[in-house]
């Protein structure tokens, strides 16, 4: 029976393995570019806003899936959260191991890049940093993890002007690490915290200067 008097504990973690989820929308084997959703996002929302960036028949798209699905509300909708603050070093390394698998499973492109908007940024930054082969990376709406410190490829960085959930300061912050450590391209958009016209415009000539090089 549990008191109001504090309970003595150790809290210990064990390996467990569970399975992964991603879309794929064939297309070049030589151009691959993998997406990673928001929070409370999943990865068909995901790939539906990847097919709208012009001349994207142009690549291989994978979405790939949080690991950790939920029911949406009251609703029968799921989706997927990548991690919590609780045991964040563990759910980091799970999380980069499941991109190595996925990536792993496209043997060939010449070109790979990373996506991720909002909480997805965060993962796409890891998973550039990770992987050697990584060509670029497009970052919207979702700041830089603090443990990415150097190695990454070019970068795009997008935020809307009424995000306040990547805000002016920490979309500065980034913008001067970054340019750091790698060549950086960016726009403020006219939005919130989501997608438009406009950075997939952007994000389409960045895809093509990657493809090109």
């Amino acid at each position: 029976m549990l008191t109001s008097k504090a309970l003595d504990f150790e809290i210990r973690s064990i390996a467990a393995t569970v399975h992964g989820r991603y879309l794929l929308r064939p297309g070049p084997a030589e151009r691959l570019l993998v997406g990673f959703h928001g929070y409370g996002e999943n990865a068909e929302a995901h790939l539906a806003q990847l097919m709208k960036i012009p001349h994207i028949d142009r690549w291989t798209l994978v979405s790939v899936q949080a690991l950790h699905p939920f029911y949406s509300g009251r609703t029968q909708q799921i989706v997927a959260s990548w991690m919590t603050s609780q045991d964040r070093e563990l759910a980091i390394a799970d999380n980069k191991a499941y991109v190595r698998s996925v990536v792993a499973a496209f043997p060939t492109p010449r070109a790979l890049v990373f996506e991720g908007f909002s909480q997805g940024t965060a993962m796409a930054y890891r998973a550039a940093s990770d992987h050697s082969r990584a060509a670029g990376l497009i970052a919207l709406g979702g700041d830089v993890p603090p443990e990415i410190t150097s190695s990454l490829p070019p970068v795009l960085v997008g935020r809307g002007m009424r995000d306040d959930w990547y805000p002016q300061e920490k979309f500065e912050k980034d913008l001067k690490f970054l340019k750091t450590v790698t060549s950086v391209s960016s726009l403020v958009i006219d939005g919130g915290h989501e997608w438009t016209d406009d950075f997939r415009a952007l994000a389409a000539e960045f895809l093509q200067r990657i493809a090109s090089s």
